[in-house]
Order: C-alpha cells, then sequence, then structure tokens
C-alpha cells in the first residue's frame, strides 16, 4: 500500500495541524542572481479551515503553496502532510499524493475546452483507473454539489467564466481530497461572481471538512477566510484570525529581498508551479507522469 492510500482519508486528531511548514526557505538561481523567494516560513493549517495567503505579486505566497502541495521542494526547512514529511517522499509517491490527497483550483480554470464539463470532472478519477460506475455517481454527485446538474454535457468553452470556475472546484473535490488549493481562483471572476465562488469554498469547508486554502491579493477572500497569513518579500508578516502566531523575519531575521520568481519559471500569477491543470491532474511533467 503506497503513502498516498494510507494516507487517502485518514482523519488528522484534533491538535495535530494537517499541514506544518517548518523554518521553509526556497532559493532560485535566474543566471547569476540570487532569488530568495521564501525565507523562513513557520506555519500550521487545520483540517476544517478556510485559510487565506495574501501578498503582493512576487511575494513567494504561490512558492509557499506549490511546497505545500507536493509541487516543489524546499531548499531548507520542511513540511508535514498529516505527519508525514514530504520531503522524504519520492516524486512517484508525491504524484501518488497529488491525484489521491490534494485538489488544485486555478486562476484561469484550466478546462480541457473541447470535453464536458461532466468529463473535466472525471479526468482525476482516470488517473487513479477508478470503475466507471463509481466515476458516474461522484462525477454527477460533484456537479450536483456547485449547481450545475443541468451543465454536464456542455463544453467548457460554451460556459461562463464562474461556470468553468465551478467545473474546476468539481474536479478539485472529485477525488475526495483532504485539501484543496486554490491560486487566485477570484482574479478573473467579476465581484459578484467571486463572492459566489468564496461562498462555495465556506460550504466546502462547513459541510465537508475539508481544508481549502486560498492564494490571492483580493482583500476580499479574508473576509471569508478563517485564518488570514500576510507574505511580504518571502516573509510571514502577519496573522489574522484563529491560527499559529504570525512569524516577523526570516531565518537570518533579515527583512527584504526579492521574491520577484514566486515559483520556477515564472511569477506568482503564473499559476501553481507554472503548470497548467492537465499537467497537475496527471502529476505533474516527467518523471512525475
Amino acid at each position: 500500500m503506497t503513502i498516498a492510500e494510507q494516507l487517502s482519508g485518514r482523519p488528522v486528531e484534533a491538535r495535530e495541524p494537517l499541514i506544518h511548514v517548518v523554518n521553509v526557505s526556497r532559493t532560485f538561481h535566474v543566471g547569476s542572481q540570487e532569488v530568495r523567494a521564501l525565507r523562513g516560513i513557520n506555519l500550521d493549517i487545520y483540517q476544517g479551515q478556510l485559510v487565506a495567503i495574501r501578498g503582493p505579486s512576487g511575494s513567494g505566497k504561490t512558492t509557499l503553496v506549490n511546497i505545500m502541495g507536493g509541487l516543489d521542494r524546499p531548499t531548507s526547512g520542511q513540511v508535514f502532510y498529516k505527519g508525514h514529511n514530504l520531503g522524504k517522499l519520492s516524486d512517484q509517491a508525491l504524484t501518488d499524493l497529488r491525484r489521491r490527497e490534494i485538489g488544485f483550483v486555478f486562476q484561469s480554470f484550466a478546462l480541457i475546452e473541447v470535453l464536458t464539463a461532466y468529463e473535466n470532472v472525471e479526468l482525476p478519477l482516470r488517473m487513479v483507473k477508478m470503475s466507471a460506475s463509481e466515476r458516474s455517481r461522484r462525477v454527477r454527485e460533484c456537479l450536483e454539489w456547485v449547481d450545475l446538474g443541468k451543465r454536464t454535457q456542455h463544453r467548457a468553452y460554451e460556459l461562463s467564466g464562474g461556470e468553468q470556475q465551478r467545473v474546476g472546484i468539481a474536479r478539485a473535490l472529485v477525488n475526495q481530497p483532504s485539501l484543496i488549493l486554490a491560486d487566485e481562483p477570484t482574479a478573473e471572476l467579476n465581484q459578484e461572481t467571486a463572492q459566489r465562488v468564496m461562498e462555495l469554498f465556506r460550504r466546502i469547508v462547513r459541510e465537508q471538512n475539508r481544508t481549502v486554502c486560498v492564494v490571492t491579493h483580493d482583500p476580499m477572500v479574508s473576509e471569508y477566510a478563517d485564518v488570514t497569513f500576510e507574505i511580504v518579500d518571502g516573509l510571514l508578516v502577519g496573522r489574522n484570525g484563529d491560527g499559529v502566531s504570525a512569524q516577523r523575519g526570516g531565518a537570518d531575521g533579515s527583512v527584504g529581498g526579492n521574491g520577484a520568481n514566486g515559483s520556477a519559471g515564472g511569477n506568482d500569477s503564473d499559476g501553481l508551479a507554472g503548470r497548467n491543470g492537465a499537467d497537475v491532474l496527471v502529476g505533474g511533467s516527467g518523471a512525475d507522469a
């Protein structure tokens, strides 16, 4: 049995964090320049929380979420998921963990346009070779849950932006993950639709006891969050709501530097690890797939 199969569906103890980040730093080398995207981050995220990670573009927030989701590895420090050190897992084990335990929602929806809403949501289940009958049950259940039960056979390009994002949320839910990571999920939506998306995330947390972590620069998101972490220049500089105390200063006690390359090969707005939805659904690129 793989680590992901062992962890799948296992609840965490009330006082045990779902995600435990310990002194995480991430440095990139761009030519001869060293870019310190994260500087000694410490935080805990608990099951059943709606968490916002806020900061300006280039602050390092997407890099942090990449690392928490097993899409990237820290230069130093450790990340624990349900008590397991992600740094000790192979690339294949991380791929399996993402497929079974973590759902991803993207700013630009990352749907396959020629596929129907049903087929887009079904795709992650095909990756884990689930039976056709169970796939059908789960897909229809998730599309009904996001109020798209009557749009199952519409292709992605036939849906509005808000509907596409709800398909993306249904896709993130379909594997019944413990954790959903959403990278700027409201950025391409108008204010009313963005609020509906955040209300949906709050329902997911309250009614399904899942954990949702939203990366954003939009202050509106914090109105829905249980906890908001503020990141500036790779440092955790503030925390509002129930949760861990704020950290000030990196491992070297300094403030400043540049998180301009919030993820390898791009800035925060580029999305999770610069990959698109299809890449993450199949577990990344190269050896991960």
